[in-house]
């Protein structure tokens, strides 16, 4: 939208938009789900993923009702300008009141509502602008909160971008290097590799990882510098790509089950596969982060938390599904942490292009999703500097932002592919503010700033269908809860040590 501090970019089609969505949850914590399952017990595996998966889905649908309302301000502040430019020599001792101010209820009670409602409408909340959740987090939060969003968003981006840049070479890597001769068959059977081993010839593994590093740089790094919509063909080939992966796995599994070859004996709950568990599950239904990149652009919002729903009940299919079929056709401790591997030995499939296929699946996942996270972050660090009425010089605008986005995440992956704890920390504290405290805030926050500013009788038609206070506090309980839980985990964990 002309004047933003992001543009909208292209509109798409709901169902577009259905693909981007799935396209973004289903990473790679999609992949680790099996181990995750089969160390903690199918039955506890199973509760938890609903559990988390309905509360992934309540978070997102107060996301998009925090966008509406963050658009209704937007639109509400340019209709008292325009209105204030008009009256201007009849309201000459119109005070600062009448400009939009950073604190939502201190604006809203210098406001004649009555009049505010008479000008308002039933699209006043119709989603039309991108607004991320920098700016509403400036819009709807005090300083303290802005500050301890961006903390978090900040760290949670990079992180996830640096995990992004590395697993991508790391997975090429150890799918081409012909380290003992036939690697593609020794993959997933445990075996230790240096980095200074050689790869082909003179190259060594090291050397390897950072040319596949270089080339992801160079051919997804320029797409941080467009709008996520630039990937549109390539995220509708690669969703085809995940299907026909995730089918293929589920029906191999089915087919060694049927002939009497599983091997699996899970058990029903093991209570010291929890933690684990719990952060492969938080993982795997992220996307709160980029609602704003891929929401505003759909054409047709009427019924957009009924298209989330519909995501998030194929998603749990395929989880469930996937998990199931792993862990009763191999056994516990032949489970890889990243699933596709199980299926890179030749004692499993014979077929080399499937062996290839299914072992390059995570790169085809990572791909896509890393220029959505990045147009994220970037628009986000747009909205953390902008200032009210001020804009961006095109260098700034078009080269320091995407600049500041790419290289750290790319400097940290080029230094180092050993990111355990980089991602134990994003997941754990990170992705739990990401997905359960921020959504929950701003929910609580849009709501009591609607209502102050366009009156008691207006109503969202993006209101979430957990509208109830209950439930936000439900949230932030549980979102707490998880801090503790997590935190006190790791200080037992280390004094075991």
């Amino acid at each position: 939208m002309a004047g933003g501090i992001t543009d909208t970019g292209e509109l798409y089609s709901p169902y577009v938009g259905l693909v981007y969505m799935f396209n973004l949850i289903v990473g790679t914590g999609a992949l680790t789900m099996p181990k995750a399952f089969a160390t903690a017990g199918w039955l506890v595996s199973l509760i938890l993923l609903l559990f988390l998966g309905f509360m992934s889905y309540m978070t997102t649908t107060f996301v998009v009702e925090a966008m509406a309302a963050a658009n209704a301000q937007l639109r509400w502040k340019r209709m008292e300008k325009h209105k204030d430019d008009e009256d201007e020599d009849s309201s000459s001792g119109v005070s600062d009141s009448d400009v939009l101010l950073q604190d939502g209820y201190e604006r809203a009670e210098t406001r004649p509502i009555l009049s505010v409602q008479r000008r308002g409408s039933a699209n006043i909340f119709e989603i039309t602008e991108r607004v991320e959740m920098g700016q509403m987090a400036s819009m709807f939060f005090n300083k303290v909160g802005v500050n301890l969003f961006y903390f978090c968003i900040i760290i949670y981006l990079y992180g996830d971008l640096a995990i992004y840049a590395a697993a991508v070479p790391v997975s090429l890597m150890q799918v081409t290097c012909s380290v003992t001769g036939n690697h593609s068959c020794s993959v997933g059977d445990g075996t230790k590799y240096n980095d200074t081993d050689k790869c082909w010839g003179p190259i060594r593994r090291i050397d390897a990882y950072r040319l596949y590093l270089a080339a992801f740089t160079l051919l997804l790094g320029p797409f941080t510098f467009f709008n996520v919509q630039k990937t549109k063909y390539l995220q509708i080939m690669t969703s085809l790509m995940r299907w026909i992966a995730f089918i293929l796995m589920i029906i191999l599994a089915l087919i060694r089950i049927s002939r009497g070859q599983a091997e699996g004996h899970p058990s029903m709950a093991q209570l010291s596969g929890i933690r684990n568990l719990f952060g492969v599950c938080v993982y795997s239904f992220m996307c709160q982060h980029s609602l704003p990149s891929l929401i505003t652009p759909i054409s047709k919002k009427k019924h957009v938390n009924k298209l989330v729903l519909l995501d998030y009940i194929l998603i749990l299919a395929f989880y469930s599904l996937l998990s199931f079929t792993a862990i009763y056709c191999f056994r516990n401790d032949t489970l890889m942490d990243m699933y596709t591997l199980n299926f890179t030995n030749c004692e499993i499939i014979s077929v080399a292009f499937i062996r290839y296929f299914l072992g390059l699946f995570p790169v085809f996942t990572i791909s896509t999703n890393f220029p959505i996270i990045a147009v994220t972050l970037r628009n986000n660090w747009k909205t953390l500097f902008h200032r009210e009425g001020g804009t961006y010089p095109w260098v700034v605008d078009r080269i320091v932002f995407p600049a500041i986005t790419l290289i750290p995440p790319v400097l940290v992956a080029f230094c180092t592919h050993d990111l355990e704890s980089l991602v134990g920390i994003t997941g754990a504290y990170a992705g739990n503010g990401i997905q359960y405290l921020i959504p929950a805030f701003l929910a609580y926050c849009s709501r009591k700033d609607t209502q102050l500013v366009f009156g008691s009788g207006t109503v969202n038609k993006h209101l979430s269908p957990f509208r109830h206070t209950f439930w936000i506090v439900f949230v932030l309980i549980w979102g707490f809860s998880c801090f503790i839980f997590v935190t006190a985990n790791i200080v037992l964990s280390e004094s075991k040590l």
